[in-house]
């Protein structure tokens, strides 16, 4: 069952993502629906963050890299 609810945003920000959505063959509810299903069920926060970052601690490079070289791609 849907439920409508009310946003409030800059008009030209709401004209901006519409044209962008229907640049992409969709709608801007469409497009909130997907990303209200991700905010869910993926949260992002600081501490998810930090344990991401504690799982990976094991990975050190082993030494300080240069800026030039940080910046190669």
């Amino acid at each position: 069952m849907l439920k409508n609810i009310t946003f409030s945003a800059e008009e030209n920000l709401i004209r901006r993502a519409r044209e962008r959505a229907a640049g992409e063959r969709t709608t801007l509810n469409d497009e909130f629906r997907c990303w209200l299903e991700k905010y869910v069920e993926h949260p992002e926060t600081a501490e998810a963050f930090a344990e991401l970052m504690d799982h990976f601690e094991y990975a050190q490079p082993g030494r300080l890299f240069r800026r030039d070289e940080m910046n190669e791609r």
